[in-house]
């Protein structure tokens, strides 16, 4: 990948692969990825940002790829992802950083910027919206209350059920389908049968290809699926675990860039919520909520240069 360079570090008790690219002495951007991806998600950021002076650090997180999956799901609390990447910047030396995030790499992102400000210049967060913690309702049962237990972040919950089913596909099948299918609304199960009656397309979009695919396949094909699903059997506990953090807002810099095919963009509510004052309300120093046209989940893979820019003619003004 043109220059990308490739290191595992020991950080906060695990083994974690980072991908590195861009002069040393640069402005640093971490990017933070969700599920089902990697690193690689940010491939053309890396290129693109690194080339225009910052220097970009990508790892795959815990769970993931070539970093340790630690087989107890309590290894994979919102603490330990933040605590991952504190470590990791402590083991680079970087006091601060730009902060980029995606699907669950925005949650942590969201955490990381509320528990340690400090360490954050500024953040561009995309997909997934900030959700206040609501102390009424724990999130599992927020989303089976909206979508019901078939959702896959529901089917999620049982140990064991998703993993062994995906562990049984064809990987490269199952990225296809995860990668390309768009939906708006809707419960969607991502189970084994559903994804199965689905057709494989015949030609993948421009923006991916067989040798993404590949990619995506081997490292998953490796790791398995348990480590990165242990992140939705935390999410009861993480509501648990950062009651004290009720009503706190993230008080960083924040630019908030979803598509409007996003199934995130789609839940119930949220679309008044980012753009009525909602967000703001919680986001205090949000600058910008980018609504990207005909763009689905993966932005940052599907429009790779709009995205770059987005995130580049934002961090330029820090």
């Amino acid at each position: 990948m043109e220059g990308i360079s490739h290191k595992t570090m020991e950080v906060n008790g695990i083994s974690m692969h980072v991908a590195e690219k861009g002069p040393a002495d640069g402005p640093a951007i971490l990017f933070v990825h969700g599920f089902p991806e990697l690193w690689y998600s940010w491939r053309h950021q890396i290129l693109s940002l690194s080339a225009r002076g910052y220097c970009c650090i990508a790892p795959d997180m815990r769970g993931f790829g070539d970093t340790t999956a630690p087989p107890s799901i309590s290894s994979y609390t919102i603490f330990h992802l933040v605590g991952d990447l504190i470590a990791l910047l402590d083991s680079l030396s970087l006091p601060q950083v730009f902060v980029v995030g995606h699907d669950w790499g925005a949650i942590i992102a969201w955490q990381l910027c509320m528990f340690r400000p400090d360490r954050v210049k500024a953040l561009v967060n995309l997909s997934f919206a900030f959700m206040p913690r609501n102390p009424a309702v724990k999130v599992v049962d927020h989303f089976r209350s909206m979508y019901g237990d078939n959702y896959y972040i529901c089917r999620y919950q049982e140990y064991g059920v998703a993993d062994e089913e995906y562990a049984s596909m064809d990987p490269k099948f199952f990225f296809k389908i995860v990668l390309t299918v768009s939906s708006t609304g809707g419960p969607i199960s991502f189970s084994k049968a559903s994804m199965e009656s689905l057709m494989e397309p015949t030609v993948l979009p421009d923006w991916l290809s067989e040798e993404d695919i590949e990619y995506f396949a081997t490292k998953f094909q490796k790791s398995g699926f348990t480590g990165g699903i242990n992140y939705y059997r935390c999410m009861d506990l993480n509501w648990e675990l950062t009651a004290p953090w009720t009503g706190a807002q993230i008080k960083v810099p924040t630019k908030y860039i979803v598509g409007d095919l996003d199934l995130t963009y789609h839940y119930p509510g949220i679309q008044d919520f980012i753009h009525k004052g909602g967000l703001k309300s919680h986001v205090p120093l949000l600058k910008e909520a980018v609504v990207v046209q005909g763009a689905g989940h993966f932005i940052q893979q599907e429009r790779p240069e709009e995205i770059s820019d987005h995130i580049y003619e934002f961090i330029k003004m820090f």
